[in-house]
């Protein structure tokens, strides 16, 4: 069984006082204070404890507090540079999908995608080879627009098979309220079926305005 510590009215009303110190440093002042040798840094949490004196804190950072650390180089270790990543450099299976810049790909849709650069966000990286192509011969895509296929083959990126449109027109290409499916019909009715579209767009939107 350890020896019962005894402490004085005076050094406890110090010691509760102090109590919101960190218990090493309430210590190493408690001892200088009263010149007490027979303590030990746990005595003192044992006490702490037992009067439910507490530091008030939670090991949270507080907002606006300043890391211990900042603005510091890590010390350089052998071991820990061995092991470290380098700029550029992949391991495992980032390595085996990695896919160089220009290699291609088709989409579960149908699309060519080509892959234009290697940063971040990663759905950055693939672009629509159609889109590009248009693009390099009509510049960007203007807003709220986009590019629609006119021989139903996705795979078709000549710039001259790709039409751009509002994408408000895709629900009534799509069959949604006329019942004409773009893609489904005939080459000589689809013309006939986008330029229905565009009038009755044209006249929804006009009515929005009267409204």
């Amino acid at each position: 069984m350890g020896r019962k510590i005894s402490y004085s009215d005076a050094e406890l009303a110090w010691l509760e006082k102090r109590a919101d110190l960190p218990r090493r440093e309430l210590y190493k002042r408690f001892c200088k204070a009263f010149s007490r040798t027979d303590v030990s840094v746990d005595n003192i949490k044992s006490l702490c404890t037992r009067k439910g004196w507490k530091t008030g804190r939670n090991g949270r950072f507080e907002p606006g507090s300043v890391p211990a650390n900042k603005g510091k180089k890590m010390p350089y270790n052998a071991n820990s540079a061995r092991t470290q990543f380098k700029k550029g450099e992949r391991r495992g299976r980032a390595n085996k999908q990695y896919k160089p810049i220009g290699t291609e790909r088709v989409t579960i849709d149908g699309y060519i995608e080509r892959k234009i650069h290697n940063e971040l966000p990663m759905q950055s990286r693939w672009k629509a080879v159609h889109v590009i192509r248009w693009e390099a011969q009509n510049g960007p895509v203007p807003k709220d627009h986009c590019l629609k296929c006119i021989d139903g083959n996705k795979g078709n990126t000549d710039p001259e098979n790709w039409i751009c449109i509002p994408r408000a027109l895709l629900p009534r290409l799509n069959g949604r309220w006329n019942g004409l499916k773009f893609d489904d019909a005939e080459p000589e009715l689809k013309p006939y079926i986008l330029e229905v579209a565009r009038l009755k767009n044209a006249a929804r939107n006009a009515k929005r305005s009267d409204d």
